[in-house]
């Protein structure tokens, strides 16, 4: 990986330049979501099983959106549900997802853990080849993520400060980092995968 982890966050901040309205609306619709399939968790049998279905396709969805910030293509809050789009798909590929990982935790934790920074890009590439398997968008991800492992873990752990201080906000504050840390996450794919034009950098936090 040739950014660096405050240029890929610069490079987000510069993505979210103008969209930041949208980007929170669509954090808050996923929020939302998210606490409604939690009161469905507790639904006997049923809950649960609504909330395994809709997982994937959500989680498409917000994936497509934040690439689609940080291509600058601005798409509409709506896109957030596109995922739905390739519904069979995208359940496909959270379930190998799970199945994977989980598989990996039967030795120790530490291999479950490498698994899901494995498998992470695979609805990145999902989303630019649809016509792909899912274990195909799994392979991919996997050879993707050979030797990056650890820099997208250490990215992720440079959110920790911004995740402190948004909880100091009673949560609000997540709504702007959350769409923050994704699309930043967007253009560390977009890197690794050789996708990047790099915008001009204004001065990191």
């Amino acid at each position: 990986m040739n950014a660096t982890y405050s240029e890929l966050r610069a490079r987000a901040r510069e993505s979210l330049q103008g969209n930041w309205g949208k980007a929170v609306g669509a954090a808050a619709i996923y929020a939302a979501l998210s606490v409604i399939l939690n009161l469905l968790d507790k639904i006997p049998f049923i809950g649960p099983i609504v909330n395994f279905l809709v997982s994937g396709a959500l989680t498409l969805g917000m994936v497509i959106f934040c690439i689609g910030i940080a291509r600058n293509k601005k798409p509409p809050v709506t896109e957030i549900f596109s995922g739905f789009s390739q519904f069979l798909k995208a359940f496909q590929v959270y379930i190998l997802m799970i199945i994977f990982t989980l598989l990996w935790m039967l030795l120790l934790i530490i291999p479950g853990i490498i698994a899901i920074y494995r498998y992470s890009q695979a609805f990145y590439i999902l989303q630019d080849n649809p016509d792909i398997s899912a274990l195909e968008a799994i392979r991919r991800s996997k050879e993707l993520m050979k030797g990056r492992k650890i820099d997208l873990f250490v990215l992720q752990l440079t959110f920790i400060g911004w995740g402190i201080l948004s909880i100091l906000t009673c949560g609000i504050g997540l709504l702007w980092l959350y769409p923050y840390f994704q699309v930043t996450q967007a253009h560390f794919y977009d890197e690794i995968s050789g996708r990047t034009t790099p915008p001009p950098h204004p001065a990191s936090f």
